[in-house]
C-alpha cells in the first residue's frame, strides 16, 4: 500500500513517521529536505506525479493545499485534505475521487464528537467549541507559538466567523464575543473563529468554534503593525518550550449534554498540536485502507464518518496518551 504525503511540516512529518511505523511504503513530497524514514520527493507537491499512490494525503498550508487538492479531484483516488484552506474542497465540482477533508483535532475530531450527539439526540440546542495550542506560560510579550503554518492562524484571525444563531447560519467579525475561560485551572481567552466550516450543515439552535489563548494575547494582535512575514518570526515554534493543546466540545439536547474535554502537553518531541492533530489524520488514513469502501466518490466531512472509525480514532488518541475525558 503506497501512500504519498504532501508537506513535511511539523504535522506532515509526524503523520509520515506514523504510517511508515504502521509499515505502508509511504513517500513525502516537500520543498525544504526533510529528515524522514520515508522516500523523500525534494520539490513542489502540485509538479509531482502521485498517479501510483494507493491513497494522499494533503497536509500543505491552506493556500497551497486547496490547488492541490482541486487537480486531484478526478483521479479517483482516496484523498485526505488536511490543509484547512479557506476555499473547501466541498465547492469542487464534478468529483470523481474520494476526497475526506478537515480531519484534524478541530476541525476534525471535534467534528465527529458533534455528529455523535446528533445522531445519538437528532437535535442540538447548542454545540460550543474551544480550542488552542499555547505555551504552557504566558510571557511579557505574545505568549503564542504557532504550531501549524503561522499564515493560517493569521487568516484565523482576519476571516469573518460563520456560526449558528437563533438556527440559521450567519457571519460575524473574527475575534467577536472575547471572553475569559477556565481550561483545565489556567484562565485564558476565548473568541470567534471561523472554524465550523462543514458544521455548519448539522441543524442547532446556536454554534460556533472559538480560539484559546492566553490573556493579552489577541489584543496584542489587534493593535500590532508587524507585517504577517514578521508574525511568522515573532510566533516561531521553539521546541524547549513546553506547551500544551485543550479543547472543550460542549454540546445541550433539551435536558441531555456532552460535554468532552481533550487535553495533550506534547510526548518524545512531539507537539501536543502535532500528536493530536496528526493521530486524528493518521488514524483516518488507516482506517480508510482498511476499509476501502468507507466512503464512496465524492467530498466527505469528518461527520459522515461511521461510529466505528469515530471511536476508533479515540481509543487510539487515548492509548498514545492524549486525554479525552467525556463529561455527562
Amino acid at each position: 500500500m503506497r501512500i504519498h504525503c504532501l508537506g513535511g511540516g511539523l504535522v506532515g512529518l509526524f503523520v509520515t513517521r506514523r504510517l511508515v511505523n504502521s509499515n505502508f511504503e509511504v513517500h513525502l513530497f516537500d520543498i525544504e529536505e526533510k529528515e524522514t524514514e520515508a522516500v523523500f520527493h525534494l520539490g513542489s507537491a502540485l509538479d509531482q506525479d502521485h498517479s501510483a499512490a494507493d491513497l494522499i494525503i494533503n497536509m500543505l498550508p491552506g493556500h497551497l493545499g486547496n490547488k492541490a487538492t482541486e487537480s486531484l479531484k478526478n483521479t479517483g483516488q482516496r484523498i485526505v485534505d488536511l490543509s484547512f484552506s479557506e476555499t473547501t474542497p466541498d465547492n469542487l465540482q464534478n468529483v470523481n475521487s474520494s476526497i475526506l477533508w478537515d480531519v484534524g483535532i478541530a476541525p476534525g475530531l471535534s467534528n465527529m464528537l458533534v455528529a455523535l450527539a446528533y445522531r445519538e439526540f437528532d437535535n442540538l440546542d447548542s454545540v460550543s467549541i474551544k480550542v488552542g495550542g499555547n505555551p504552557s506560560q504566558p510571557d511579557d510579550e505574545w505568549s503564542y507559538m504557532a504550531p501549524f503554518s503561522p499564515h493560517d492562524v493569521i487568516a484565523e484571525y482576519t476571516r469573518p466567523a460563520r456560526i449558528i444563531e437563533n438556527g440559521e447560519s450567519c457571519v460575524v467579525p473574527a475575534m467577536s464575543e472575547l471572553h475569559s475561560i477556565d481550561a483545565n485551572g489556567r484562565e485564558m481567552e476565548a473568541f470567534l473563529t471561523d472554524g465550523l466550516r462543514s458544521l455548519l450543515n448539522i441543524p442547532a439552535t446556536k454554534m460556533g468554534e472559538y480560539t484559546v489563548r492566553w490573556p493579552g494575547h489577541i489584543q496584542r494582535y489587534q493593535q500590532t503593525k508587524l507585517d504577517p512575514d514578521e508574525l511568522v518570526d515573532a510566533w516561531k515554534l521553539d521546541p524547549s518550550r513546553e506547551e500544551f493543546t485543550w479543547m472543550e466540545v460542549h454540546i445541550t439536547s433539551g435536558e441531555n449534554e456532552r460535554k468532552w474535554i481533550i487535553e495533550d502537553d506534547g510526548c518524545d518531541g512531539d507537539s501536543s498540536m502535532a500528536r493530536t492533530t496528526g493521530l486524528v489524520t493518521a488514524c483516518c488514513a488507516i482506517a480508510w485502507v482498511d476499509r476501502p469502501e468507507m466512503l464512496p466518490p465524492g467530498v466527505h466531512a469528518p461527520e459522515d464518518l461511521p461510529d466505528e472509525v469515530i471511536e476508533l480514532v479515540i481509543e487510539v488518541m487515548r492509548s498514545e496518551g492524549v486525554s479525552i475525558e467525556l463529561q455527562s
